[in-house]
């Protein structure tokens, strides 16, 4: 599993998207509180940028067509989607953010 830093906690945003791509990986990170979920980047249903979406509480709602997913799980909550996404582990070490990728995934 690679671990790649990806900033201090204090440089997130609160309760919005911050999109990484990490090798074939684009990943939607959100601050939510003092927690960061990741999630893939991309809606099931639509293929837009879920980074883009509005966050409330533990959902991300896909900015394209209003489809919510849960920030921890990856589950869709709402239709048109149908299909989760990738989640991510997060780290937060020492008050920076690391995200693990499984290698050669």
């Amino acid at each position: 599993m690679a671990r790649i830093e990806i900033a201090p906690l204090a440089d997130f945003p609160s309760e919005t998207g911050l999109r990484v791509e990490v090798g074939d990986h684009r990943v939607a990170l959100f601050k939510v509180g003092e927690t960061v979920h990741a999630l893939g980047d991309l809606c099931s249903h639509a293929e837009a940028s879920l980074a883009e979406g509005e966050v409330f509480d533990t959902e991300v709602e896909c900015p394209r067509h209003g489809a919510a997913f849960d920030l921890v799980t990856g589950e869709a909550l709402t239709l048109p989607a149908t299909q989760a996404v990738a989640t991510y582990e997060v780290d937060i070490e020492d008050g920076t953010v690391y995200l693990n990728i499984e290698e050669g995934s």
